[in-house]
Order: C-alpha cells, then structure tokens, then sequence
C-alpha cells in the first residue's frame, strides 16, 4: 500500500453506473497465491523427476480445477444476463487443456503443484498481454481462477469479497467477473476499481447489478481499509474522509433518487408523449421471462452464445430450437432481436476449429467464423427460424442480426440466407466500415444495431480494457457520437424510401444522460440490461424530444467525453 491519502483527497476515476455512496472502504482480499514459492529448475539429469510425484501434482491440479470450475457453473445457473455469460466462460477457461498441459510441464522441472500452477497462469498471461485487445481481458480472470485452484489445493477458503459487517464501498485493483457476479447490492454500495475500463466485465455486470461503479480510479492503493469515502460515479470522484454529515446527505438523497426512479413501470415515453423503444438485452430464457415481467417493450438484444461456450460440441438442432422458442415467446408480440454468435476472441468455440491468433479482437469473430464453418451460422439460422414458427405470431419472422460485419458483401449474404428462411434481417454497427459507408449497407437490411462497447473501441484505436485508455474508451467520446448520428441520419432517408430502424444494444444506453443523447441523435430504440431499464426509463420521461436534441448538439459541440458528459449533465439539471 502507498503512502495514505490525507482527509479530503479527491481520486479520480471513470464513472461507468452512475450514483452516490457513501461508507467504509473495504478491499478485496487477495491470498497469497501469486506470491507463492517459484518453480524449482529443471533437474541437470534427465529423468531425475519423480515421476510418481508428477502424476499425483497433476491429478491434484485437475481435481482442483473441477472443482472451482463446478463452482462456478453452479454459480452461473443461479445468475441471469452478463454474469451467468461470464461465469460460464471462467468455467470453461478453468477446464482448458492448455492450462492444464502447462501445468505438468512445470510439474516435470520439479515444480510443487501450487508453484505449477501459478508458472503456467504467468505464462499463459504473459502471451495474452502479447496479444492484447480482448485477450488481455482474460488475465484477471486467470489470475483469479488460479488463486481459487490454489485455495483449493490448500484447503483455504476461496478468496474474493470480503465480509462486510455493514454496508461500505467495495474497493480492488481490478475484480474478477466470478466476484461481481455474486455481489449483494443491498451491502456493496459501490465499486472502485484502480484498473479496468467502461467496458470491462465488471462495469457491465455492476450496472446489471445497479451498483455505482469506478474504473481507473489512478491512486486508489493510497486509500486504506475501513477509510470513509464517498463516491460520485457521476462525476467520476472519490473523496477521502469527506465531512460525514454533507456526505451522508447527498448520498441519502441520491439513494432515495434511485429509488423512485427504480419504481417506475413504463410505457417508456417522453415529457412530450414521444414514445420510446425501450428494450432489454437478454442472455437466456429465464432472463427473457425476468424482462417480461417488467417495463421492458421487447427484446433488443439476445445474445446466443451462452448455449454454445461451455460445450465440446455444437448444440442439436432441438436444442437451439428450445432455447430459441423459449426467449421468443416471452414476448410472443413483441420485438425480439437475436444476435448470431459473436464467438471468438475472448468467447471460442471449442468445436469452430479457431486457433489462437495474435490480435484476436481483430480476428475471426462473430461473421467471421464462416471462414471456418460457413454450417454453424447457416444451422444456427435454420434453428431459429423453426423457433419462430413454433411461437408463430408476431414471432414468425424473427428479426436477427450478424455480429462484426464490416463489409457490403457480408450484409448482402447474411441477408440473403435470412431471408431464404423467413427471417428479419440487420446488421451491428461495430466496425467503422459500415457506420462512414452506411447508404452501401442500407439496401440490404431491415434494421440497425449499434454495438457502443465495440464500436468506440475501434473508433478510438483503444483497448477497451486498459486503465491508461479508460478516457478513450468512454462511449461519450464526441467522434463516436458523430458516427451514431451519421448512422441514424442515413437510416431515416435510406436511398428505397424506407426509414430503416437503428437500435443501441451497447452499453451506453444503460446511462440515462447519454440514452437522452442518443434519441437526440435520431436512435429509434435503446437496449439495456434489465436492472437498468427502471433508471432510463424514468430520465426519459423528464425530458423532451427537443431536450433530447439539444443535449445531443451539447455532446457533439465537445471535444473530449468528460466535457460532454458533464456538459450534458449540467444541461439536465
């Protein structure tokens, strides 16, 4: 820990989920497994391993591995949305046979299990840090997973949250999705991170959580545990040993805001009567029947990849059909947009035939995968149009959209096979090819999806999850802003006549000052995690389509994302 910060201080961050709290910091705890004894050296003499002790060492690390992997498959049963996604990817990533080959490798030089184990998590995360862009995400849900493995191994409790005594703020140099995915909001108030980006796993699951939540909060270490702060998200500010009555007060009314604003049911409209498209993005069936039960209008994004990640073997059919009627007929009359599988990078089949490449986040993902198994979209599709005759109604032609394409031809041919088989065809706009070419993709399609979290990342050249680039990765940087309004302003006078419709599924519509914006800028529907959709809605209806304008000529009129973020909100009030 670094020297202590002095009362008053003020740390600066990232906000990512908006929100005010106010309490006691309390660090997750991290074991010591990181630290532990380094690998012994390869013996002089061939053979001097014993090789005994190498068989026990790596049915120890299996065994251990199983273990925390089944952990978090069960963890990932009881979670919805993002954070059964990522639970079920970690669950994986603890099974891989790379880690475990590693591992007896190490084992060979003479290494004890645990130190085995740490080497090979060291040299796994040294090459994804090589690689970058998504990959790079992975190393702290690595690091973590070998803590728990060597907990495990150790008979130690597994590291993580620590317990609070009374509800405080949850501060760490970054937290590993299997931690927030199983955070209680009613005690965590709110989550400073010293790394990470607005992007990250952890920024999205907090706000699915509806926790107030910081990123890139530079000199966190300084701030010690059971230290009093409070935390603006807003403003992206962590104030040391603030004076506990104004503290306590803003945080009171702040809590009592998010409360009201939490009870509100829909319809989604504007002050003015402007209907709004408020939608829910969605993992499964029990998270498509959880929005069902709330204000959300329909689906705006089912991501299909969960069915897919913890498998050997592409799901039948019947299996794709299932989960497919099932999230289709939670809103039998309403929209429901599915997203083909945005497998690869930091998501890999395990049967697509991928291998590792150098910039995966540049690679074959989502459309891509038809470089290695034109089929797996092609069944995929044949399975979700048989779900849609299941459900029949307004589902009868589902609406589904391709993931990463960049190219007029790709929309010309994902439409085409779409509407070979009854099927509403669009695309994402996350790479910048479609969104400064978008009269080129019009003609094509039936609809529109902006990918924020994406989108920004390759617009501004920036690792979504570098704590460096935090600032870059922001979705309120102005030059993304201007590219959504290109999009938009080009979908409402397509060169047929049609007014095509343009969505955002990215997570910037989960902030209610920048879903202003985003209507303003001519957006015909937002998108957002369930917990999320109560905060929008209710901003929404206190503003007017003109407001909405306005704010938006505000954010275009900046030159860096926190001048619009703040410029915007100083215009709200």
């Amino acid at each position: 820990m670094t020297q202590q910060s002095k009362a008053g201080a003020v740390i600066r961050g990232t906000g990512v989920v908006a929100g005010l709290a106010h309490g006691p910091a309390r660090w997750v705890v991290r074991p010591d497994a990181l630290d532990g004894p380094a690998p012994a050296a390869a013996p002089d003499t061939p053979g001097a391993v014993d090789q005994e002790a190498v068989e026990r060492g790596r049915e120890r690390f299996a065994a251990a591995a199983a273990t925390v992997a089944d952990r978090l498959d069960q963890r990932a049963a009881l979670a919805t949305g993002v954070s059964a996604e990522v639970l079920t990817a970690n669950a994986v990533l603890a099974r891989d046979r790379g880690w475990a080959k590693e591992v007896t490798k190490q084992l060979k030089k003479g290494a004890p299990v645990e130190a085995a184990a740490v080497a090979a998590t060291e040299s796994f995360a040294a090459k994804f840090a090589k690689i970058g862009g998504r990959q790079a995400e992975r190393i702290t849900d690595l690091r973590d997973l070998c803590a728990r493995v060597v907990a495990e191994l150790r008979g130690l409790p597994e590291p993580g949250i620590p317990e609070f005594d009374e509800p405080g703020i949850l501060l760490a140099d970054d937290l590993a999705p299997a931690d927030t995915a199983g955070l209680d909001p009613a005690l965590v108030l709110a989550i400073v991170c010293e790394q990470g980006g607005p992007t990250s796993h952890t920024a999205i699951i907090a706000r699915q959580l509806g926790i107030p939540c910081m990123v890139a909060a530079g000199g966190l270490s300084a701030v010690a545990d059971g230290t009093r702060v409070l935390v603006d998200a807003a403003a992206g500010t962590v104030t040391v040993e603030p004076e506990e009555g104004p503290a306590a007060a803003a945080a009171e009314a702040d809590r009592r805001s998010r409360a009201a604003a939490a009870s509100w049911t829909g319809p989604a409209a504007l002050a003015d009567g402007h209907a709004v498209s408020l939608l829910a993005n969605v993992q499964d069936g029990d998270g498509a029947e959880a929005a069902a039960a709330g204000p959300a209008a329909g689906i705006g994004l089912f991501r299909t990849e969960l069915a897919f990640l913890d498998r050997a073997d592409e799901p039948t059919h019947d299996e794709q059909v299932a989960l497919y009627a099932r999230v289709l007929g939670a809103f039998s009359d309403a929209r429901v947009v599915t997203r083909t599988l945005d497998a690869g990078s930091d998501k890999p089949l395990a049967f697509a035939g991928m291998t590792e490449e150098d910039n995966p986040a540049l690679g074959v993902r989502g459309i891509r995968v038809d470089l290695l198994d034109r089929g797996l979209l092609d069944r995929q599709l044949d399975a979700l149009a048989a779900a849609g005759r299941q459900v029949g109604g307004a589902q009868s032609s589902p609406w589904v959209m391709a993931p990463m394409v960049a190219t007029v031809h790709e929309a010309r041919d994902f439409a085409d096979r779409c509407r070979g088989r009854g099927l509403t065809p669009g695309i994402m706009v996350e790479v910048p090819s479609v969104a400064v070419a978008v009269d080129r993709f019009l003609p094509h399609v039936d609809f529109l999806s902006v990918g924020t979290n994406d989108l920004t990342q390759y617009v501004m050249a920036a690792d979504r999850m570098s704590p460096d680039l935090a600032a870059l990765t922001d979705p309120w940087q102005p030059a993304v802003l201007r590219l959504i309004r290109t999009v938009a302003d080009a979908a409402g006078r397509s060169p047929d006549g049609r007014s095509i419709p343009v969505g955002v599924c990215g997570e910037a519509a989960a902030d209610p000052d920048l879903a202003c914006v985003l209507l303003g800028l001519g957006v015909t529907s937002l998108s957002v995690a369930t917990a999320a959709l109560p905060h929008v809605g209710a901003a929404l209806a206190g503003v007017t389509l003109q407001q909405c304008r306005e704010f938006a000529r505000i954010a275009l009129d900046s030159d860096t994302a926190r001048d619009a973020r703040d410029a915007v909100r100083a215009a709200r009030g």
